[in-house]
């Protein structure tokens, strides 16, 4: 059963911690039973979350999943924006078919106008 889950360790990360050059950093993985098989690395701001990193593993459904959980997170931090600052830059093009980022952004404004909008999709 597939599980999305905050660590409360970064062990296994460092890199990804050393690129982004802070220490905040938080990661959030996508767990198969005890596997992790996706995680996104993101950091709170005071106004913004920024997301440094995420894995997929090509799997849309499974980014879905990730960014909508850091989304969430955001949201209830009172955080409006979300700002993609990845160093693959064609992890872009996934945030876009997913409708999280226009095209030529990596900015997610209104986190959640964004997330209330799917409630419409229930009705």
């Amino acid at each position: 059963m597939l599980e999305i889950q905050e660590r409360f360790d970064t062990a296994g990360y460092e890199h990804i911690i050393a690129a982004a050059g802070i220490n905040n950093v938080h990661i959030t993985e996508a767990l198969d039973g005890s596997t992790a098989i996706g995680f996104i690395a993101y950091a709170y701001e005071a106004e913004r979350t920024v997301v440094y990193d995420y894995d997929d593993g090509g799997d849309l459904m499974l980014c879905d999943g990730l960014v909508r959980s850091v989304m969430l997170k955001s949201a209830m931090k009172g955080i409006e924006t979300m700002t993609f600052e990845l160093p693959d830059t064609g992890k872009l093009a996934s945030l876009v078919k997913l409708h999280f980022l226009a095209e030529g952004s990596n900015v997610c404004k209104n986190i959640d106008g964004f997330l209330n909008a799917c409630e419409h999709c229930k009705k």
